[in-house]
This record gives C-alpha cells, sequence and structure tokens, in this order.
C-alpha cells in the first residue's frame, strides 16, 4: 500500500473527537475520584452523571482509538515530512504507538477497576493518567515545534483532509 499525501476526514475528525473527550476525562475527572474513594472505603457510592460521563467517556476513547487504529491499517498515514532526520520519524512512530496503547489501556483499566473492583487496575489507571500527559504534552510540543519553528505544514495534515 501506497503511503497516502495527508489524513483523511474521518482520521481527523476521529484525532479531534478523542482530543476533545480526553480533555474532559482530565478536566472532570474529581466526582469519578471521589466515587472511587467511596468504594476503597467499602461504601456504594450514589449515582452522578459525571461519574457516568467519566465511563461513557473512556468507553467512546477505547472505541474510537481502536476505530483509529484500523483507518491506519486500512488507509495508511502520510509518510514523515520531507528531510526529517530518520531518528525524529522513528521517535514519532513510537510515540503515536505509546499514545494509542494508553489509549486502549487506560479504559481497559478503568473498567477494570470500577467494575471488577481491581484496586491494582485503579492504581495503573492512574500512573497511565501521568504517562499519558506526558506524552500529549510532548505530541503538542512537537506539532508547535513543526509548525512554527520547522514551517512544514505537519500541522495543517490535521486541519485539511486529503482523501
Amino acid at each position: 500500500m501506497t503511503a497516502p499525501k495527508g489524513y483523511s476526514a474521518r482520521q481527523i475528525r476521529l484525532h479531534w473527537i478523542v482530543t476533545a473527550i480526553i480533555i474532559l476525562q482530565f478536566l472532570l475527572h474529581e466526582p469519578m475520584s471521589e466515587a472511587w474513594d467511596l468504594v476503597e472505603d467499602g461504601q456504594t457510592p450514589g449515582f452522578h452523571w459525571l461519574v457516568l460521563s467519566h465511563v461513557i467517556g473512556g468507553v467512546l476513547v477505547l472505541i474510537f482509538a481502536l476505530w483509529r487504529l484500523v483507518l491506519r491499517q486500512t488507509r495508511g498515514v502520510p509518510p514523515p515530512p520531507v528531510g526529517e532526520p530518520p531518528h525524529l520519524a522513528r521517535a514519532a512512530h513510537l510515540g503515536h504507538l505509546a499514545l494509542y496503547a494508553l489509549m486502549i489501556a487506560m479504559p481497559l483499566s478503568g473498567m477494570a477497576a470500577w467494575f471488577g473492583g481491581i484496586e491494582a487496575a485503579a492504581e495503573a489507571h492512574e500512573l497511565m493518567k501521568i504517562a499519558l500527559l506526558a506524552l500529549v504534552a510532548v505530541h503538542v510540543l512537537a506539532a508547535l515545534w513543526h509548525q512554527f519553528w520547522l514551517r512544514d505544514g505537519l500541522l495543517l495534515r490535521m486541519k485539511h483532509p486529503q482523501d
């Protein structure tokens, strides 16, 4: 399969939808943390719509991440920018793999903790949250570096579809 020149409209929409959901997961996590504290204390938390939203958000991140992986396999992704050193292209590839791994592992660990009461899964979920924040920060900084320092138009690939 030859690599496409850019991302498809579907790939771009899924990227930004997952981005928005992940941001909301971080911003609105407090009720989930409070509910989990009750579970750890042997209590049953009452219904809270933000807890339900967090659970649904996690499931959506999982579904959309898997969908994005299918699209990557079937459609492909654009090649690295022309002239990018091989070690940076490899780092970008590994960074994307790590992001996908966390977008799959975090919802699974969250479900194992919430529905299975597995404390180790909750602890892993918290550790992965830190890793995800770090990877997202590096991802954003790399995109901005490409846009404003290298001026290679890389950021535009997630803005304008090339089907």
